[in-house]
């Protein structure tokens, strides 16, 4: 079977200019040589923080931007060679409030959007009547997009995305911003695209969201690919072990540090949480670590200490930041 998506060494360089003086030309790599792929009807996550060049790869993917080296395929085709194909072949959501008319109605933004993408006309009610059913517009179909949430209109988006009924689609953080209620309806709807049979690269910065959907995941830091695999894979390859969490309160940076240095601790990460500070602790699973832990604490406040599993977002967090 030919593969969804297929990237080979894929790269692209920007030039930029610093200096405000004397002007110097530099080129920045924001992405260098990833290969990865993607089976037809496979769910898969990419995911890193700003700037790592997840937007920049999905660009490429779609045929907005030319790569500087390296290939890639959608569905066989090349994103150079045959632009046109591709495109018939995908469609791109991304996050955020852009690329609907607000005075519109969701049925009327689709009637327009379906001469856009050549949608036959004797086929356009229908599909437009499939895809509010898909994304649960239905019931407010006539209503003007000015008065919808921002959940409602990122499925309304998806609908867009896929009146030209694509292969493969690309959802570039698709539920930011988005209420808790709104975000599940969200996840509800991608996971209906799944079943349908469609094939979808995404990009989230929630790890829960990536955990519950994802088939798999690649790990994006810098430009480079830095893990790959199903969530499961990551959270046991990363972590190995489990996850104590510490609560304490005025703990210095030199205590961590020394907490750290605890036999079979893997790593020490600090999170704020209001007047406390949080001591997030991986270590190998047969590690007796808590004792010893506490006992470098010393004179610190401790509040609540638990034990727990690791999250992909623990696996998330050591990858992107290397520790």
């Amino acid at each position: 079977m030919t593969l969804a998506v297929e990237a080979t060494e894929l790269r692209r360089t920007f030039r930029t200019t610093t200096g405000t003086v004397r002007r110097t030309r530099k080129d920045v790599e924001a992405v260098k040589g990833i290969s990865f792929h993607i089976e037809q009807g496979e769910l898969f996550g990419l995911l890193g923080p700003n700037g790592a060049g997840k937007t920049t790869t999905i660009k490429m993917l779609i045929t907005l931007l030319l790569p500087t080296s390296g290939s890639a395929r959608v569905l066989g085709h090349d994103v150079v060679a045959d632009t046109r194909e591709v495109r018939r072949r995908i469609g791109y959501v991304f996050g955020g409030d852009r690329g609907l008319y607000e005075r519109l109605s969701a049925r009327d933004n689709l009637r327009y959007f379906s001469e856009l993408y050549g949608v036959p006309p004797r086929t356009q009610a229908t599909r437009i009547d499939e895809l509010l059913e898909l994304v649960g517009l239905t019931e407010r179909d006539r209503e003007r997009v000015e008065g919808y949430s921002r959940g409602m209109r990122q499925r309304l988006h998806i609908a867009r995305g896929l009146l030209h009924d694509p292969d493969v689609l690309f959802l570039d953080e698709p539920s930011i911003g988005i209420d808790p209620v709104g975000a599940r309806e969200l996840r509800a709807t991608i996971g209906n695209l799944v079943e349908m049979g469609k094939t979808v690269l995404l990009t989230t910065h929630y790890m829960f969201e990536a955990d519950e959907l994802c088939d798999r995941i690649a790990v994006i830091r810098e430009g480079e690919i830095v893990a790959e695999g199903t969530p499961a894979q990551l959270k046991g390859r990363v972590s190995g072990g489990r996850v104590v969490e510490v609560e304490t309160y005025g703990v210095l940076e030199e205590t961590v540090a020394e907490v750290g240095t605890v036999a079979g601790i893997r790593s020490v990460a600090v999170e704020e949480r209001g007047q406390q500070q949080v001591l997030i602790i991986q270590c190998e699973r047969d590690a007796e670590v808590t004792q010893a832990v506490l006992a470098r604490l010393g004179d610190v406040r401790v509040g609540r200490v638990t034990a727990r599993e690791p999250t992909l977002e623990d696996a998330y967090v050591e990858l992107v930041t290397g520790s």
